[in-house]
């Protein structure tokens, strides 16, 4: 699906983010929720040699591996008007020509709200995608990522902005997927700190 055949017919779009998406959108937004979609977990299994990483060292980002029973809480943003053409071609560029990604269509629901939960677009690298990486213990990804550097910087950067945001906007929510890897990065940087 090209995510502009979403907008066909409609005045707004949601557009759900789960990594670099929950403090750094860059693109305007009418309003912003915090949330979950359902039927997907979060996982560092995705390479990136642009952004957090190089061809040498690529770095580890997020993506959304399917599974049942599993929630991925993040930020949705809703987009309007000229906003929503503008911020899917800046998403086109950064998720799907340098990242790899892939678009869906999926319920995001709104944290709080009792409300029927609203249609999101959202971008997922897949396992057929040369980047990916697969799973890798959370002492592999940690190594992984304290090493790694792209140019919109550090790959700890954007592991650790993640964790504070799951921290401040979803505290009631324990990720451990990411949680092991943050102490596993640091655990390594605190390391590498002490032999210089």
């Amino acid at each position: 699906m090209k995510p502009q055949d979403v907008l066909a017919g409609k005045s707004s779009l949601w557009i759900f983010g789960y990594g670099s998406l929950v403090w750094k959108p860059d693109f305007k937004f009418k309003r912003s929720k915090v949330g979950h979609i359902q039927g997907y977990k979060r996982r560092f299994w995705h390479g990136d040699n642009f952004h957090r990483g190089n061809d040498e060292l690529p770095g580890r980002v997020v993506t959304l591996i399917e599974e049942d029973d599993a929630n991925t809480w993040g930020v949705a943003f809703e987009v309007s008007g000229a906003q929503a053409e503008e911020s899917l071609s800046y998403l086109n560029v950064r998720e799907t020509v340098c990242g790899g990604y892939i678009t869906k269509m999926v319920d995001f629901y709104p944290n709080g709200e009792e409300a029927s939960p609203v249609p999101a677009l959202v971008y997922i690298a897949t396992a057929d995608n040369a980047l990916y990486l697969g799973p890798a213990s959370a002492e592999e990804i940690g190594v992984q990522i304290a090493v790694s550097r792209g140019k919109s910087g550090h790959n700890l950067e954007y592991l650790l902005r993640l964790a504070e945001f799951m921290r401040e906007s979803c505290p009631h929510v324990h990720d451990g997927h990411l949680f092991d890897i943050e102490a596993a990065a640091l655990e390594v940087m605190a390391l590498l700190l002490a032999a210089q």
